[in-house]
Formats: structure tokens, sequence, C-alpha cells
């Protein structure tokens, strides 16, 4: 049986991103812990920069940027996705994305198991956000196995180690993982 493909990331563009340090994090515990034969893909979302979607420019073409980023979503078998917060909601590089792919296929998640995940400097992790992406998922072709958020970042996360050091939290995002994996074992159908 070939290997599973994950593709894992932060809904930001910032190139010091939180929330790309924890998608990362999470996608090493699922290949040391649970799978060490899962492929995994990192990618940054500053490198699908694009104009911001209007119909006007959507019918002047979708750009190559979002054709490549719905191939990648396509490619592989799990999403492992962590969203900064930006005002309560998704950040604005995110959004353009989601919009461009939407265009291609509304089902953007191209019905792949998801673990969803949220971190900020504030208390409540991107509580927000989390739920707002998570609840609207399945519209758009996730199947979300899993969700995760905390917060404060730096109250819980080791930047030497690069690992959450709260056991709880820890804890926590290996049950989510745990389901991640089984939901990569029996996709939806």
């Amino acid at each position: 049986m070939p290997a599973k493909k994950v593709l894992a990331f932060a809904a930001s563009n910032s190139t010091k991103s939180i929330n790309a340090r924890l998608a990362s994090y999470a996608a090493q515990l699922l290949q040391s812990e649970f799978d060490d034969t899962v492929e995994i893909e990192t990618i940054h979302l500053a490198d699908y920069d694009m104009p911001v979607f209007s119909p006007e420019r959507e019918a002047a073409g979708i750009p190559d940027a979002a054709k490549d980023l719905y191939a990648r979503l396509g490619a592989a078998d799990g999403l492992i996705i962590s969203f900064a917060e930006y005002n309560g909601c998704y950040t604005t590089a995110f959004k353009n994305v989601f919009d461009w792919c939407s265009r291609i296929k509304m089902r953007i998640y191209q019905d792949k198991p998801m673990l969803m995940m949220a971190t900020s400097v504030g208390g409540r992790g991107g509580q927000n956000v989390l739920k707002i992406a998570s609840e609207a998922a399945p519209f758009f072709g996730g199947h979300v196995t899993s969700t995760f958020n905390f917060g404060p970042f730096a109250e819980h996360f080791d930047d030497e180690t690069e690992s959450l050091k709260t056991p709880e939290l820890l804890d926590e995002l290996k049950q989510a993982i745990a389901a991640f994996a089984k939901g990569l074992e029996s996709p939806p159908t």
C-alpha cells in the first residue's frame, strides 16, 4: 500500500506564523508517533500570492497559483491546516486563495480528511476562526476528523524544541492527531 500524503500549512502568509509552526509540529507528531510511512508536504501561503479576487479578475482567468494550490490539495490524502485569526475571522491571504480555488470547484478540500487547528497570542487561541472554518469545511468538501486550538502561544509552546510544553495540551493534540490518522486510514466515501 502506498504511503499516505499529507499537506500541512498555516492559513496565513506571515513568514513568522505561529500557526505554521503548529501545523509543522502536528505533522511531525503524526509521522513520529502515528504513522512513520506518511509523506508530509509543508507549504507556505505566501507562495500563493495573487490578486484580490473579483468577478472582473475571474473573467480574465484564474491565476496559476490558484490552480497549483487546488492541485496540491487534490493530490494529498489528508490536510492539516492551522488558522490564524485576524479580527475574529480568516486572514485576508487565506480568504483570497480560498475564493480563487473555489472558482475552480466549490469543493476545494476535495473530500479529504482534515485536522483543523488554530493558535494565537491571546488566551482564546483562535477559537472564533476555528469554529468558522470547521463548520464551513463540509460545504467545501472537507471531512473534519478533529480540531485543536490553544492560547496564548508563548505560554504553551517551547521555542527551543518547537513543541508543546503543556502536558494536557499535548495529550489533547495527540488525540486530535489520532482521529486524523484514523481518517487517513478510512477516508470518506
